[in-house]
Parts: C-alpha cells; structure tokens; sequence
C-alpha cells in the first residue's frame, strides 16, 4: 500500500489538477469498495477546496459479477428511468466527475457475451445526454486509477506483492512519485499542447499508417483539432481528464478510413479480453473483425449500434514513453492507450471540431464526426509503426517513424 502521505498527494492531484475543483462545485466519485482509502482522501481534498457535496457511487467487482450470472435474462434489457435522471441532473448541476477505475480485466470471462451486450445497450440509450453532456466538456471530468487484488494480480501474475508493485506503477505513471506532481504536470501539460497546435496548425488531410499488419489511411475533417494534456470546460476551467495521458488526438473523419489495422495489446472491455485482432475498413465502416482472443466479446462490441462500426478517435503516442519504456502491460485501456497510438470506435469528441461543442448532432454529422453509444479505444501502435501526414496539396511528410516522433 502507498504510503498516507503518497494517498494524500495523489487526491490532491485528482482534485485540483485532474477535476481541477471549484469552490461550490459538487464532486461525484465512482470507485470500488477496495479503494474506500483513497476515496476517503479525495472527498477530504474536495472539501478542503470548497466543495458543496461529494457523492460516492461505489461499486464491487464481486457483485457484478454475481449479477451477470445469476440475474433473469429480462433484467439486461432495463436501465432505472431514476439512475438516468440522478446522471442528467448533476450534469446539469456542473457537477465535475472522477472515475476511479480498478476492475478486474477478466472479470466477465464465462458470462454469455449477449447478455453483457445487452446491459451495455441499455446503458448507452439511458445515458446518452449524459454522454453527450460530458464528452462535450462541458463539465469538468477524470480517470484515474487504484489496484485491486485482482487487477494487480493480472498485471503482475509472478509476484508476492502485486498490489504494492502496482501501486508503485500507477504514482509513477501519474508523476505522484515526483517531488512537485502539480508542477511536473503543468511542465507536461504544456508540451502535450504545444505539439497538438503544431499538428492543428498544419491541417493534414489524411494520415498513412504502416507497421507489421496495418496499412491504414484515415482522412480527417477539415475543421478538425488537435488535442492533448487539459483543455477549458465550457466555464473556460481546465481541467485533465485522463491521469496518466501521454497522447494528443483528434477525430477521423467517419466515411475517410481504409484498410486494415491490428492490435498490439489486449483490450480490455465489459470484463472480457480482446486480443490479437484485425479490422479491415471501406470508406470509414468496419466489414470485417477478427481476433485470436475475444471474438465473440468483439462481435458484439462493433455490433452495439451503427456507430460501432465507425471510429471516433485517433490518438498519436510515441513508442519512448514513459508507460511504455516501463515494459508493464497493464490491462486497462487508461494506461495502455498511454503507451501506444490508438484509436477509438464509436463516438468522436466534439472538441477535436473548430466549436464542436455548440453544434448539434446533424451540424457534428456534417462535418464528419461520428456518433455512438460506445467509445472503446484500442491499441495500434508499436515500435515498428510510420506515420505520414499528407497535406491538401497531397505532399506527405514523416510524423512517427520507428514508432517515435519524427517532427
């Protein structure tokens, strides 16, 4: 376990930096029940910043599993009308929202894959104002990351220590290991952005990807931005919504990707492994999905709506960063898509659109953002991947090579 002083440090770093709290504000936290400790430090830090209430929606691994088991069949089609209204209503309110996410990566593995696709349907129609709400920004929100037992024991399977070795990985990659984790990410902060203006500024029209299973060429909108490290609320508060984040991103345009891409790490999702798959592309949609792990949990995944079958992101990390220089495959999307250029299925954010968050859906279609239920990123990118940008005159230049930056 992290020392108290280490705990205190990294809420104060989820509160001030990531949700970047303020004074009046509400805090909603969602957490598992193993990570109470830590919780407990960041409600203390959101009120010692001002805030007026701080609610917690704990979950537990063990119980949704129990669930997924032994729950009738119909109950997976149902989202409570009243759970739906307390997520709009405290988005309304601008409440901010910190995710602290643990789950077990295998938690679902033997539970028929319908029934997960069917829960997350409901979820997805349930809370897509909400959705829509947050992944405009104009709340503030986070992720951030705790172990538990069954994680850290995924991560590090050969040790007799594996939540502490986790724990020791997740204050390193957050910069809470650090002297001044404010300050190292103000100085990291900048440098995300100053490279997400660069790539605005040059307003590719498409980019080339190449590595070992992958030729892939994704056309972006013309009104497209680069984004990376914090960015205003609508309130014009910055915030950080992923810690730890070593990518800048924007979106594709849905209708301009071909080709085909492979994963290089497992994707976690809905408590199942995906890995070692394949999607092949025309003209944005996905029309074939193979994978060597998780086909079924693919299937269903790229089957949720329309959307699924399009993307909605595409995120640049280079190869020598410091999650990936630490050679630890963690399981978890926060970390992972922190280690290797990704991309996204399903709905784009409307902040990568030049004032994306005031148009409406049919003004975001138009421009070329896809819309979904889902936004499930997955890993690409390795240390054997090229990037080409190609302007609109149809000059292509080098952004990655070898898996790094190469501008």
């Amino acid at each position: 376990m992290p020392t108290q002083e280490q705990l205190k440090k990294y809420a104060a770093l989820a509160v001030r930096t990531g949700i970047n709290l303020q004074a009046g504000q509400q805090l909603e936290v969602r957490a598992g029940i193993e990570n109470a400790p830590l919780v407990r430090e960041i409600t203390r830090v959101a009120y010692e910043v001002g805030a007026s209430n701080v609610y917690v929606q704990w979950s537990d691994d063990e119980m949704t599993k129990i669930r997924y088991f032994d729950a009738p069949e119909d109950s997976f089609d149902a989202f409570p009308d009243w759970l739906t209204a307390r997520f709009d209503q405290l988005a309304e309110e601008k409440t901010a929202f910190l995710s602290v996410v643990s789950e077990d990566p295998d938690l679902l593995n033997g539970v028929e894959s319908s029934r997960i696709a069917r829960a997350n349907k409901a979820a997805g129609v349930a809370l897509a104002n909400w959705r829509k709400f947050v992944m405009s920004d104009n709340v503030s929100w986070c992720v951030i990351a705790a172990p538990s037992d069954a994680w850290a024991a995924k991560v590090f399977p050969d040790s007799e220590h594996a939540v502490e070795d986790l724990w020791d990985a997740i204050l390193k990659a957050t910069r809470v290991d650090q002297a001044d984790p404010v300050a190292a990410w103000k100085q990291h902060d900048t440098n995300l952005r100053t490279k997400a203006t660069f790539l605005t500024e040059k307003k590719y029209k498409k980019l080339h990807y190449s590595a070992p299973g992958t030729a892939l060429t994704i056309e972006l909108p013309e009104r497209h931005v680069w984004l990376g490290g914090g960015g205003p609320n609508a309130d014009g508060v910055d915030f950080i919504a992923n810690l730890p984040t070593e990518e800048v991103f924007t979106l594709p345009k849905k209708t301009g990707v071909n080709g085909h891409v492979s994963s290089t790490k497992p994707l976690s999702y809905s408590g199942n492994l995906i890995d070692g798959f394949t999607l092949w592309f025309e003209d944005g949609k996905i029309v074939k999905a193979e994978a060597k792990q998780g086909q079924a949990a693919l299937d269903e995944l790229i089957s949720l709506d329309e959307g699924a079958r399009y993307l909605g992101e595409v995120a640049l990390v280079p190869h020598h960063s410091p999650i990936s220089d630490s050679g630890i495959l963690f399981y978890n999307t926060l970390f992972d898509e922190n280690a290797s250029c990704h991309l996204a299925i399903g709905r784009a954010y409307s902040t990568c659109l030049e004032n994306g968050p005031s148009l409406s859906n049919e003004e975001l279609a138009d421009q070329g953002a896809n819309d979904s239920m889902t936004h499930v990123d997955f890993m690409i990118g390795s240390g054997q991947m090229s990037i080409d940008g190609e302007l609109v005159d149809g000059t292509r230049e080098p952004l990655m090579r070898d898996g790094n930056w190469a501008i």
